[in-house]
């Protein structure tokens, strides 16, 4: 009978730690999910958030590709009228570096893409997002992507309630006075 209790407690015991082995990892990998999109949701908004000044203070005229890798915020000054794949109209008045370091998620740069509708920060190509979905594999960003319904798509570019990419959204008028400006200059 001894024998018999201490095989029942011992299997107890084991099913208990193993019940809570579960509930831990589930737990983990539920929450890494959560965390992950905030750090996106946040990274995203701080990008944005950054090139609206820089086009305030500088006048972003356009981006050279149609996805444009974010490594060149913690630049502290440059030569010409390009920083990266980024064109200024006024780069006299760049005031970087703005980031100390580019911000990466899962050791991949974010990017701005330029598609028919305009221009988005989202995470970089490789990302894997909460929802399971690789950018540049499930979630392709070409020129044709419709990157503001992505972004209302649980099976694309959001997560819960967090849009994953943001966009970027360039006064129309400033560019225009900004290239007004500079033909005048080449007159």
């Amino acid at each position: 009978m001894k024998r018999q209790g201490r095989i029942a407690i011992s299997i107890g015991t084991g099913g208990v730690i193993l019940g809570l082995l579960v509930v831990t990892f589930v737990n983990f990998f539920y929450r890494s999910d959560v965390v992950s999109s905030t750090i996106i949701t946040q990274e995203v908004k701080r990008l944005t958030d950054i090139f609206q000044k820089i086009h305030e203070e500088c006048t972003i005229l356009g981006f050279d590709n149609q996805q444009n890798i974010i490594n060149f915020l913690n630049v502290g000054s440059f030569t010409g009228s390009e920083v990266g794949p980024m064109n200024l109209a006024r780069p006299d008045k760049w005031q970087g570096p703005y980031v100390d370091e580019n911000p990466t998620m899962q050791s991949k740069e974010f990017m701005v893409v330029k598609t028919d509708s305009g221009l988005f920060v989202t995470p970089g190509n490789g990302v894997r997002l909460p929802n399971g979905k690789v950018v540049g594999k499930d979630v392709v960003l070409s020129k044709d992507a419709d990157i503001a319904a992505m972004m209302q798509d649980s099976n694309a570019l959001r997560f819960k309630d967090r849009a994953l990419a943001q966009k970027l959204t360039l006064s129309s008028s400033r560019i225009n006075a900004a290239l007004d400006a500079l033909r005048n200059m080449k007159k």
